[in-house]
C-alpha cells in the first residue's frame, strides 16, 4: 500500500467531515432565523398550534403519570432505609420533594418526552418530506415552516412545563404511597412536611429550564424531520437522531442551568 495514498484519503475524509459539520451548523442557524421570523408573523396558525398542544400535552399525560408515580415511589423506597439508619426518616418528604422539583422531575420527564414527542415530530415531518407533502404545501402557497415547525416547537415549549408539574405532583403522591409501605403517614402530614422544605429558589429555576427543554425537543425533532433525506430509511434515521440529540442537549442545558443557578444561590 502507498503511504501517500492512504494519507491523502485520510485528509480528504477529514476535510469532507469538517465541511459537513460547518455546513450543518450554518443550516441550523438559518433554520432558527426562519423560525423566529415566522413565529412573529401575522398569519400564525392558531388552529394547528392548539391541535399540537393537544397531541403533545394531553396524549402524553398517561405516560408521564406512570413515570412520575414510579419515580417518587422508587426514590422513597431506596432512600428510606438510609435515612432510618441516621434517624432522619422525618426528613424523607422534604428530601423527596426538593429532589423531584429541582432536578429529577424536570430532567427525567424531559428525557421521556424526548423519546415520545421528539421521535414523533421527527418521524412525522420526515415522512411528509419523503412523500413530498411539504413540497406540495409550498406549491399551494402554504408556508410549511409556519404551519408544521413553528406550531410544534411552541407547543412543545409550552406543554413540557405543564407535564413536569404533573409529574412532580404525582411523584410526591407516589412517594407518600411508598412511605406508607413500612410506615403510617397521613396524606396531609406528608404533603405539609414535603412542601415546607420547598421554596421559590427551588421551584423557579427548575420551572424556567423546562421551557428550554421543551424548545430543545421541539426544535431538534422539527429540524431532523424537515431536513430528512428522500429515502424511506431517512424516516427511521430522523426519529432516532431526534431522540439521541435531544436527550444529549437536555443534559447539556441542565448542566448549564444548574451552574447558573448555583451562582445566584
Amino acid at each position: 500500500m502507498n503511504p501517500n495514498t492512504d494519507y491523502m484519503e485520510i485528509m480528504n475524509s477529514v476535510r469532507s467531515k469538517t465541511f459537513t459539520f460547518f455546513e450543518e451548523i450554518a443550516d441550523i442557524f438559518t433554520f432558527i432565523q426562519v423560525i423566529i421570523k415566522e413565529t412573529f408573523s401575522r398569519d400564525f396558525e392558531f388552529k394547528e398550534f392548539f391541535y399540537q398542544c393537544f397531541q403533545i400535552g394531553y396524549k402524553t399525560l398517561p405516560l408521564i403519570a406512570i413515570t412520575g408515580t414510579i419515580m417518587g415511589l422508587v426514590l422513597t423506597i431506596q432512600s428510606r432505609p438510609v435515612l432510618a439508619d441516621f434517624g432522619a426518616v422525618s426528613m424523607l418528604p422534604g428530601m423527596i420533594a426538593v429532589s423531584l422539583i429541582r432536578e429529577m422531575g424536570p430532567v427525567i420527564t424531559a428525557l421521556i418526552c424526548a423519546g415520545k414527542i421528539g421521535s414523533g415530530i421527527g418521524a412525522e415531518l420526515s415522512s411528509m418530506k419523503v412523500t413530498e407533502q411539504i413540497d406540495a404545501m409550498e406549491l399551494s402557497s402554504t408556508n410549511p415552516i409556519r404551519y408544521l415547525v413553528v406550531t410544534r416547537i411552541l407547543a412543545a415549549t409550552l406543554m413540557l412545563p405543564v407535564l413536569v408539574l404533573y409529574a412532580d405532583l404525582l411523584g410526591i403522591l407516589g412517594s407518600w404511597a411508598g412511605a406508607n409501605i413500612k410506615g403510617d403517614v397521613t396524606f396531609i402530614l406528608f404533603f405539609s412536611q414535603a412542601f415546607s422544605h420547598v421554596g421559590f429558589i427551588d421551584f423557579i429555576p427548575a420551572f424556567i429550564k423546562t421551557f428550554l427543554f421543551g424548545a430543545v425537543i421541539g426544535f431538534v425533532g422539527s429540524y431532523k424531520g424537515y431536513h430528512a433525506g428522500k429515502g424511506t430509511a431517512s424516516v427511521g434515521e430522523a426519529a432516532h437522531s431526534s431522540v439521541v440529540q435531544a436527550s444529549l442537549l437536555i443534559i447539556i442545558v441542565d448542566m448549564i442551568a444548574v451552574q447558573i443557578t448555583d451562582m445566584f444561590i
